[in-house]
C-alpha cells in the first residue's frame, strides 16, 4: 500500500535556449506513516518533483497518485489531503498567530468555532500558546517555523511535506522540530516527505531516503543500508554514501544503483 506513488513523473521547461528536463522520471513509494527524505544536489530536480506533488506545478509527463487523489484528475482532492511546508514560509507579519492559524483554518473551510479550536489544540502542541496573541513579525525564526508548520496541519493533512525545514535555525530550534516530525508520525500517522540538505538530519528523521540527480532517482533505501553499500559501513557518515552516490567524491567499486 503507498499512500505517494510515481511513474515516469516529469517536467520540462521551455527556455530560450531550448527545452530543460529538471526532472526525468522519477519512480517512487511512500508508505503510510513513514518519513521519506528525498535528497539530492543542487539543480537535481527535489523542488521541481516536490511542487509537482503539491499541485504548483504541472508534470509534462508521467502519473502519480498522493493520498488517492490522481495528481492530474483530482488536483483539489490532493490539496485537500497534504499539508506543505515551503522553505521560505508564508505568514503575514501585520497580524497575529491566532489571526493566521484561524485564516488557515478557514481556507480548507473549518468553522470559525472549529479553526479556533484547532489553532489552540495546534498551539498547545508546538509549544506555541503564549505566542498565540502575537504579532507574527515579532517571532523567532524558530516559532515562525513552527507557526509554518501549524498552518500545514490545521486541516489534519494525511501528507505533510516539509521542503527544507530547519534552514537558518539554531541548533535548539533545529532539536524541537525533530521532534516535532517524529510525534507527527508516531502520536498521529501523519506521514512526511521531506526535503533537507542537511544530511545529519536526514540520517536522524528519516525512515528511508531517495537521492535524486539529473532529474532521475540514483539510490534508495535506509539511511543504514545506503551507508553500507556505498561507503562500506554502516558506521560511515551519510554524507560518504551520498558524495559516492552522486559522483561527488570517492565510491565503490561497484557504483551501480540498487534499491536497498
Amino acid at each position: 500500500m503507498a499512500i505517494i506513488s510515481t511513474a515516469g513523473l516529469a517536467r520540462t521547461f521551455q527556455t530560450k535556449r531550448g527545452p530543460v528536463e529538471a526532472v526525468r522520471g522519477i519512480d517512487l513509494t511512500v508508505r503510510p506513516g513513514e518519513i521519506l527524505g528525498f535528497l539530492g544536489p543542487n539543480g537535481a530536480g527535489k523542488t521541481t518533483t516536490l511542487r509537482m506533488l503539491t499541485t504548483l506545478l504541472a508534470p509534462t509527463g508521467g502519473a502519480a497518485t498522493v493520498a488517492g487523489c490522481d495528481l492530474a484528475r483530482d488536483p483539489g482532492g490532493v490539496r485537500e489531503k497534504t499539508g506543505y511546508v515551503a522553505q521560505s514560509g508564508g505568514v503575514d507579519p501585520t497580524i497575529s498567530v491566532r489571526e493566521e492559524l484561524v485564516t488557515q483554518g478557514r481556507l480548507y473551510r473549518l468553522t470559525k468555532p472549529q479553526a479556533a479550536a484547532r489553532a489552540e489544540e495546534l498551539a498547545g502542541q508546538l509549544h506555541l500558546t503564549e505566542l498565540l496573541d502575537r504579532k507574527c513579525a515579532a517571532l523567532s525564526g524558530g516559532q515562525r517555523r513552527r507557526l509554518d508548520i501549524a498552518m500545514g496541519l490545521m486541516h489534519r493533512p494525511e501528507v505533510l511535506f516539509l521542503d527544507e525545514p530547519t534552514t537558518g535555525l539554531d541548533p535548539g530550534s533545529r532539536a524541537d522540530l525533530w521532534d516535532l516530525v517524529r510525534r507527527l508520525r508516531d502520536e498521529y500517522g501523519t506521514t512526511v516527505f521531506l526535503t533537507t540538505h542537511y544530511l545529519d538530519e536526514a540520517d536522524a528523521l528519516a525512515d528511508r531516503l531517495v537521492i535524486v540527480d539529473k532529474g532521475t532517482v540514483v539510490a534508495e533505501g535506509t539511511p543504514s543500508a545506503l551507508k553500507l553499500t556505498y561507503a562500506g559501513s554502516v558506521d560511515a557518515t551519510l554524507q560518504d554514501a551520498f558524495l559516492a552516490i552522486t559522483g561527488r567524491g570517492p565510491a565503490p567499486q561497484d557504483q551501480t544503483p540498487v534499491a536497498v
